[in-house]
């Protein structure tokens, strides 16, 4: 494991301006992306490279979303009546506004069925994350959850933002370390302190909440990151802004040729042919979340990646905002 060597910004002068909106400067540079060391959608590792940006020091909060709301009169995706011509075939009494929530089974079943512990609650939404008996009364300065594709990016297009890359996400979630399997190191709880809000105890019945929290946490709970950056492991799966394909691009040839500001692949290349009804395309989700778990998902490292449908929200999936101080797109 060694410590980033950043390399100068692309354009004159961003890290001695302040940073927009409270947002943290990450200097441009080269690393190592992915992982041989887990699960297949993370190979190969490989080396590229990325243009300075500036990023949200957490991710976007109830409270901050509470006021993108106030200002624009946005609906979120599950806030509105689906239309039953997106979903053909689909029980009309089920097109009715809502989202997915985590409800642990009674017992341990079969571990394979995420079915057992994932239900569509009618009225779930940013507002009410548990369903219509719920609120947010309290967890401002929790992420906001319940959140689609759709609306992160309106959201990032209010604040004259973007969603970061997968590789922009990766390289500020790694904070300067280069190779260690955690954003602070190769130990998940260092000296027996958690450095995440993730799952402790036999998943999906048992949380022991060893951490301190068994639901989301607020986003300055945990210690930051290297960069100043804080729950980019754990609490909630962020969105980015590439399509899922299920391996990374092989290494390039000649160190000359590195990937720079590398995207994912295409929209119609990220549908999963193998899943029932209509084609939906996905976008990668990075960072896990508190319902990851040693003996279920260790997908709270910085390599790990999920797909997941544009046009699908749940109680564990928010987003924070990159901007871009010069756009220089590449490819894999």
């Amino acid at each position: 494991m060694k410590v980033l060597d950043p390399v100068a910004p692309t354009t004159d002068g961003p890290m001695a301006e302040a940073a927009p909106s409270g947002m943290v400067w990450i200097a441009g540079g080269t690393f190592l992306m992915g992982s041989d060391d887990h699960y297949p959608e993370e190979a190969p590792a490989h080396p590229v490279a990325v243009d300075g940006f500036f990023i949200d020091p957490t991710p976007v909060t109830n409270a901050a979303f509470a006021r993108f709301v106030d200002a624009t009169g946005y609906v979120t995706v599950a806030e509105r009546v689906p239309r039953a011509e997106n979903y053909p075939g689909a029980d009309p009494l089920l097109l009715v506004p809502g989202s997915l929530v985590f409800v642990a089974p009674d017992d341990d079943g079969n571990p394979d069925d995420w079915t057992r512990w994932w239900r569509f609650e009618p009225g779930a939404c940013w507002r009410r994350p548990q369903g219509p008996d719920s609120s947010v009364d309290g967890l401002m300065d929790h992420p906001v959850v319940h959140i689609c594709h759709e609306d992160a990016t309106a959201y990032a297009a209010w604040a004259g933002k973007e969603l970061p890359s997968e590789a922009e996400w990766e390289f500020a979630a790694r904070g300067g370390l280069e190779g260690a399997a955690f954003a602070w190191g190769d130990d998940l709880v260092p000296d027996g302190i958690h450095r995440a809000n993730t799952w402790q105890g036999r998943f999906p019945r048992e949380n022991l909440a060893e951490d301190g929290y068994a639901g989301t946490s607020p986003v300055t709970a945990f210690p930051p990151n290297g960069y100043g950056l804080f729950d980019l492991i754990g609490n909630v799966w962020e969105w980015t802004d590439d399509w899922y394909r299920p391996r990374h691009a092989a290494p390039a040839a000649k160190a000359c040729c590195l990937p720079r500001n590398p995207r994912g692949g295409s929209a119609t290349d990220s549908v999963d042919p193998f899943s029932p009804g209509p084609p939906s395309p996905r976008k990668v989700l990075k960072g896990g979340s508190h319902l990851c778990a040693p003996s279920y998902c260790r997908r709270y490292r910085p390599a790990a990646r999920q797909p997941q449908t544009v046009d699908t929200a749940s109680v564990h999936i928010g987003f924070r905002c990159v901007r871009r101080v010069a756009t220089k797109r590449g490819s894999e």
